[in-house]
């Protein structure tokens, strides 16, 4: 992390934190952990194809699904992420 470049905002309902990367690290970040205390963290995913892909997938699907289950999930596909939206299609 580039520890100068980060920031954090809290308002009375919201909290956001700012984080950026180091000039050598690469590529998307797939998660991030928080929580009060680092003993008690929770995991929190980044908006990625890949992860809307498994949300989706165990959303449809939660446990594990027969073949004929499987062929019947529909297409879903991410065809576009910026800060203010996904965009998303399911056949």
């Amino acid at each position: 992390l580039l520890s100068l470049e980060s920031s954090v905002s809290v308002s009375a309902h919201n909290a956001v934190v700012e984080l950026a990367k180091a000039p050598g690290s690469a590529g998307l970040w797939d998660s991030f952990s928080f929580g009060l205390e680092p003993s008690a963290l929770q995991e929190g995913l980044f908006v990625s194809e890949e992860n809307v892909d498994g949300f989706l997938g165990t959303a449809f699907c939660p446990s594990p699904c027969s073949q004929s289950a499987q062929e019947s999930q529909p297409l879903i596909e991410v065809l576009d992420v910026t800060e203010d939206r996904i965009q998303i299609r399911v056949e």
